[in-house]
């Protein structure tokens, strides 16, 4: 049995498997960068090895480094977390050839379904409906044109490796196609290595709506329902909720099995997620597969009531699943909001820099996964996501007013975030009724962009901040000359009767 893992990765994800691991008895390992000496993950693990500096390339995607320190704590196994290295079929192939368990799928499943132009090839040959378009790399830029005027405009095209919204451009008129064709190459060439690209209908007015498998090694393959993913921004996720609010019993039952017969046509083990664009008649088309645990796989967790990571960790043990499909039921309902590191009113622009002050919101149906502290820098070199703020409450309108209140609660100085924005999402009337889709924050972009000045309520609390601020440093230059040891920073200001000029 597993008795000690390596994380193969950094931030809130890494935190969170070590929790589990703690759980379990498993001791963990952090690897880490130059730029995260002090970060969280390397403060909660058991132990911690340095890889490199912090380019990516130089530690978190070198595989070797990785390998080296695993062997070197005599780490059982690796958890990639997701993204880095966590879709990397390489890497799962040296950890099989180096003797270390890799908490993961097989390199001929991630390879199958990391790349989408052989996975819809798959997904056709097992029945699974795909977006009509192309099951090869476009390689004749004139053929591409004739095949679009087959599909019909608009269409998509898409990078066959990588995601993220890397290497996608939306084609709605004939002389847009050779500009994209060519724009989508490149940039996939540079973020993957891959310049392969095809095509896809665009699906009008679409949803994005995925179903979480799991999968062990005998055979056993079950999903656990959906989540709704389509609060996007450039292809990238935002808040995730379940249940769907435009799924029907029916149409769940539907997708469930196509997902899981998605994941047996792989023999897939372990955790993974099988991604679908839905339109608004309900109609769904396998999008890809994603050959780990995703971000948004907390909601899961709080409504079904399964620990994924535990899971993914008993697969490795090559224990079988300890559930059947007919034993998962949905509990109340979930949402999940991505705090990132942002300027939302100047294009999202990442926002590195000192965490001064951070307040958690509390209280009944919280989860926060998060990784920053008061004094830690977020480094420029990698996601600026902060933390996952997640809500449960009994029903969705419950849910949705219990973020309000977290995100009211949620107070972070020193470093411009997405709370703010996130509050309007949650606001928003097409949000409160479940009519969106993908194209939600660009549809509303006047009213979720619109600037407000800061109200009252904000200016006091932004004096007091500054008040405190100022006086911690006189305590801290001159401290006081009576005996004793003050235990109340408010009863300092009495004694030295300062005043406050507003």
């Amino acid at each position: 049995m597993i008795q000690k893992v390596l994380v193969a990765n950094r931030g809130e994800i890494a935190v969170r498997v070590m929790r589990t691991c703690r759980e379990m008895g498993i001791r963990s390992v952090a690897v880490y960068s130059d730029a995260d000496r002090t970060a969280m993950h390397v403060r909660y693990a058991d132990e911690a090895v340095h890889i490199g500096a912090a380019p990516s390339r130089e530690s978190y995607l070198n595989i070797d480094r990785i390998i080296d320190a695993a062997k070197q704590t005599q780490a059982d196994a690796i958890h990639p977390g997701y993204g880095f290295l966590s879709e990397n079929a390489v890497f799962a192939e040296r950890c099989e050839t180096e003797g270390i368990i890799f908490i993961g799928p097989d390199a001929y499943a991630i390879n199958t379904m990391g790349d989408k132009i052989s996975a819809r090839k798959m997904m056709n040959a097992a029945g699974v409906p795909i977006v009509p378009g192309t099951v090869s790399p476009i390689d004749d830029e004139q053929e591409a044109i004739v095949k679009i005027n087959e599909i019909g405009l608009p269409v998509m095209i898409k990078a066959s490796a990588g995601g993220g919204g890397k290497g996608m451009r939306l084609v709605r008129s004939e002389h847009d196609i050779l500009s994209a064709i060519r724009s989508a190459r490149s940039e996939a060439l540079n973020a993957f290595g891959n310049g392969s690209v095809y095509i896809e209908k665009y699906i009008q007015s679409p949803h994005h709506i995925e179903f979480q498998i799991l999968a062990d090694n005998f055979g056993n393959c079950l999903h656990l329902f959906e989540r709704e993913c389509s609060v996007q921004r450039r292809h990238q996720k935002v808040v995730e909720e379940r249940p769907s609010p435009v799924m029907t019993p029916e149409v769940r039952l539907e997708m469930g099995l196509h997902a899981v017969n998605a994941a047996k046509a792989v023999n897939y083990s372990g955790a993974g997620t099988i991604e679908f664009v839905v339109d608004d008649n309900l109609n769904y088309y396998f999008l890809e597969m994603n050959t780990r645990l995703q971000v948004e796989h907390p909601i899961t967790e709080r409504v079904v009531g399964v620990d994924l990571v535990r899971e993914q960790i008993n697969i490795a043990n090559n224990l079988p699943l300890s559930f059947r499909q007919e034993d998962l039921k949905q509990h109340g309902h979930s949402i999940e909001c991505r705090i990132y590191a942002e300027d939302p009113d100047n294009n999202f622009m990442p926002s590195p820099g000192l965490i001064k002050h951070i307040t958690k919101p509390q209280g009944l149906g919280m989860r926060t996964d998060g990784y920053v502290y008061e004094g830690y820098e977020i480094p420029m070199e990698y996601d600026p996501m902060i933390s996952k703020l997640i809500v449960w409450a009994a029903d969705r309108s419950e849910a949705i007013s219990r973020m309000q209140r977290a995100l009211y609660e949620y107070k972070i100085t020193g470093v411009k975030t997405s709370i703010r924005f996130l509050e309007k999402v949650m606001q928003h009337p097409a949000f409160k009724l479940g009519k969106y889709n993908t194209t939600f924050i660009e549809q509303y972009a006047d009213e979720l962009f619109a600037g407000e000045e800061c109200n009252s309520d904000c200016q006091d609390m932004a004096v007091i901040a500054a008040f405190l601020t100022y006086q911690q440093k006189l305590i801290e230059a001159q401290p006081p000359k009576h005996g004793g040891q003050m235990t109340n920073n408010w009863k300092a200001y009495g004694r030295r009767r300062i005043k406050i000029r507003i």
